[in-house]
């Protein structure tokens, strides 16, 4: 966690729509996409260079899930949320695939605040977090909706 998100715990009064993060960057290696593929996504275009090339993707390609599990923590990294980062639900999407070597970091913004009408310690936050490689290319398009607590609910880690 970078030493912002530890020091700053942010709370849903805290937020407004149009707020952005950006989490530090960090590059995908092939090591790494290889042994991810091997234990979560094991598609011979995650593992083998060479099968990969008679691929869709024509070269080895991370696996989406990949993806999305490095920007998760790039998230946590970035979004100093009281109580951290709960979803309750979201839409995902790749635009174009993550390759080895590529360095990606998280551009996020609030799209939309709700308070809870039934439990008024919460809210739901909904960011648009796009995962952007070296060139300035969307990699991966997440729009979670995030649980929010309002300054003073008692949560654990606040």
């Amino acid at each position: 966690m970078t030493e912002d998100a530890q020091a700053v715990k942010l709370y849903l009064d805290d937020l407004t729509v149009g707020q952005r993060f950006t989490s530090p960057s960090h590059v995908m290696e092939l090591n790494e996409i290889r042994e991810f593929a091997g234990r979560y996504d094991p598609q011979f275009f995650h593992l083998d260079e060479e099968l990969a090339r008679d691929s869709l993707f024509g070269k080895l390609a991370a696996s989406g899930w990949h993806t999305a599990a490095t920007t998760m923590r790039l998230l946590v990294q970035s979004l100093p949320l009281a109580g951290g980062l709960i979803g309750a639900g979201g839409e995902i999407s790749w635009p174009r695939a993550t390759w080895p070597g590529d360095r990606i970091h998280v551009e996020s913004e609030i799209v939309t605040i709700a308070p809870s009408r039934s439990k008024p310690e919460r809210g739901l936050v909904t960011f648009r977090s796009e995962t952007i490689n070296q060139d300035g290319e969307i990699v991966q398009v997440f729009t979670p909706k995030i649980v929010s607590w309002r300054r003073g609910a008692v949560i654990a880690g606040a």
